[in-house]
């Protein structure tokens, strides 16, 4: 059954429109745009659904953070092999001035 409000009205009052999303955006997130290659983006859509859904930009933003996590975690055990090498180079010239 319809009502009056269901009908289209012959002129509508948009003076006072935003536009942009209806719900505000988190307050440490940020609405970008990005182009990605299709088969990428068809890879994190299928696996949200396979995963029962969710969200595939949150997935493509958890590899992102995976992703720079494990830059740091290299470039940390990058830093920890040179001072080890260096320390060592170090005790190595130790030994010899003192085997004089």
């Amino acid at each position: 059954m319809k009502n009056d409000d269901d009908e289209m009205k012959e002129e509508y009052d948009f003076s006072q429109a935003q536009r942009g999303p209806f719900l505000p955006a988190k307050p440490n997130k940020e609405r970008i745009t990005i182009r990605l290659d299709a088969d990428i983006l068809q890879w994190f859509r299928e696996t949200v659904h396979r995963q029962g859904g969710g969200n595939y930009q949150s997935l493509i933003n958890d590899a992102l953070r995976q992703h720079i996590g494990a830059q740091q975690y290299a470039w940390e055990e990058t830093v920890r092999r040179i001072v080890r090498e260096e320390l060592g180079r170090y005790d190595a010239g130790r030994n010899q001035v003192g085997a004089k």
